[in-house]
Order: C-alpha cells, then structure tokens, then sequence
C-alpha cells in the first residue's frame, strides 16, 4: 500500500507541475500575447513572464516588428494605354495586436492583397511618363491608400517603395529615338545660338575696326602674320585702304580739269 500510495502522489505532483509549466508564458520584447479567455478576449500582455490558466486560456503570438512586404510583379495597363509591369515594398508594423487578431483571419495575407490590388488600381491611373517621372508622388498615394485599408485590422503602413518599372522592348526603342530627337533639337539650339553670339561679337568687332583706319590694317597685317607661320601657304595681300583713297582723289581731280 505505501508503494501505492507512493506512486500515485509522485504521479500527481509531476502532472502538477506539468499543469503548471504549461501555465508559464514568456514574451520577448518585440512581441505580444493576446489572451483568451473561454473563447473571449482577455487582451494582449507582454513583454515578460506571466501565467495564463490552462484549458481555459489561449494565448496568440503577434509580432510587433516592421514586416516589409515584397510586392510581386504586377502587369498593369497605365492611362495612356502602355502596358507596364511594376513591382514594390511594403513596409508595416502591428500597432494594435487585438485587432491583428480579432478583426482580420489573417492580418499578414490580408495586407499582401491589399498591396496587390492598390498598386494595380493606382499606376493604373496614372500616365506613363507620372510613373517615370513622379514616383515620389505615387509612393505617398500608395502608402495613404493602403494604411487606410489597413487601419482597421491594426496595421500601420509606414512606407511604400515602387522599386522597378519593366516597359516592352517597343516603347523603350521609341522612348530611346524620342530622347535622341530631343538631344538633337537641344544641340542645333546651342549651336545657333553660339552662331548668334559670334555674329553680334564680329558686328561689334567691325563697328570698332571701322573708326579706326590703322587698327583695320593692324589686324590685316596680324592676320598675314598668322597665315604665314604655316606651311604651303600662299599669301595675297589686299591693297592698303590709303592707297585706294590716293587713286580715289586723283581720280577726282583728273575728272575736274
């Protein structure tokens, strides 16, 4: 009988102990317990060790880190009828685990979808070149939009990233012959107004030249010097202004008498 009884009170001393280590709960800093009490909510407990009642409580787990979320290729037809494919990321928190828990089944799958389709529907309101051009903008649209789907299940959506946008191999040809165009039109701009520039300079230089008689054959004679430092060159020098005047005046007194 003492054997017995022996082992009977060693049996019920492990299933309490048993009984209650399963009562202990540790949770890490980063997390939270939400509590259940009955199939009711008791609400979420942690950071630590706490002890819940067995059979009668259950504890979830909720991860009050940032998730960032990896949005998969989508292929979305913009504004302007350009078929695009555009991927993103997500980046959220848990803010309230009661919610995570009690108001969504799945507060993770639920948000992926939420991305998915708000992605969609917003570069599919936008024109190609917004896209391009004006991420930053779609960004803060993307991230109010989904935070606002989201808001109720707990969930803050902190940051929204469009990290790619793939075009077809025909609109980046075209894309490519516009840019050249552009740089073309760009370039015979400057030239003509470097042309501009150079003829207003050489009027100017000529208004200078032309009232002063010496300074005109100064730049002549420096023009004769720079030509003949090269080699094979043959050199034709113009007849002086003065002498032409001298012709000029005898001309005119010839033509007197």
């Amino acid at each position: 009988m003492n054997l017995g009884s022996n082992l009977i009170l060693i049996g019920l001393a492990v299933v309490v102990i048993l009984f209650l280590l399963s009562a202990i709960r540790v949770v890490k800093e980063y997390e939270r317990g939400v509590i259940f009490r009955l199939g009711r909510l008791v609400g979420a407990r942690g950071p630590g060790l706490f002890f819940i009642i067995p059979i009668l409580e259950s504890m979830v787990i909720v991860d009050l880190r940032t998730v960032t979320y990896d949005v998969p290729s989508q292929e979305v037809v913009t504004r302007d009828n350009v078929t695009v494919r555009v991927n993103a990321v997500v980046y959220y928190r848990v803010v309230d685990p009661e919610k995570a828990v009690t108001e969504v089944f799945d507060y993770r799958f639920a948000t992926a979808q939420i991305a998915q389709t708000t992605l969609r529907s917003v570069i599919g309101q936008a024109e190609l070149d917004e896209v391009l051009s004006e991420r930053d903008k779609l960004n803060v649209r993307l991230q109010q939009i989904i935070d606002e789907a989201t808001n109720p299940w707990g969930i803050k959506v902190t940051a929204v990233e469009i990290k790619d946008v793939e075009l077809p191999k025909d609109m980046q040809r075209a894309m490519a012959m516009q840019a050249e165009a552009e740089r073309e039109r760009r370039a015979k701009i400057i030239r003509a107004d470097g042309e501009l520039q150079a003829a207003k300079k050489l009027r100017e230089a000529a208004e200078i030249l032309a009232e002063s008689k010496p300074a005109m054959m100064l730049r002549v004679l420096q023009t004769v010097n720079e030509a003949a430092g090269q080699e094979n060159t043959t050199i034709i020098l113009p007849i002086p202004i003065e002498i032409l005047e001298y012709f000029r005046g005898k001309d005119r007194g010839i033509s007197k008498d």
